[in-house]
């Protein structure tokens, strides 16, 4: 059974950076599509970044260039740095993985979902 532990998130000032960790059990971080996704006040849970097994990442178009998501082997954890915030980086962000190696662009794909972690941008 696949578990997702998030941490990292908090306040900071917009052009300010946050990390996110998604602490990974159950499985190898490296063994299947992983994701971060985040959902605002009165929208869709919506994609942020995600990596599959392979190591091929997507970005979506609003964070590009400033967000990188990344894993650590060893550690079998998930990152998400997150550099140059602005207020509509404002969400709970969600850490999830896909029973698949290959990746999806659609929440509905992703079996195994963290709690979320609070980032707000002021």
């Amino acid at each position: 059974h696949v578990q997702l532990v998030e941490s990292g998130g908090g306040s900071v000032q917009a052009g300010g950076s946050l990390r996110l960790s998604c602490a990974v059990s159950g499985s190898n971080v490296d063994g299947r599509c992983m994701a971060w996704f985040r959902q605002a006040p009165g929208k869709e849970r919506e994609g942020v970044a995600r990596m599959s097994r392979d190591g091929m990442v997507i970005y979506a178009n609003s964070v590009k260039g400033r967000f990188t998501i990344s894993r650590d082997n060893a550690r079998n954890t998930l990152y998400l740095q997150m550099n140059s915030l602005n207020p509509e980086d404002t969400a709970i962000y969600y850490c999830a993985a896909r029973d698949n190696p290959y990746c999806s662009q659609l929440a509905r794909d992703f079996g195994f979902w963290g709690q979320g972690t609070q980032v707000t941008v002021s």
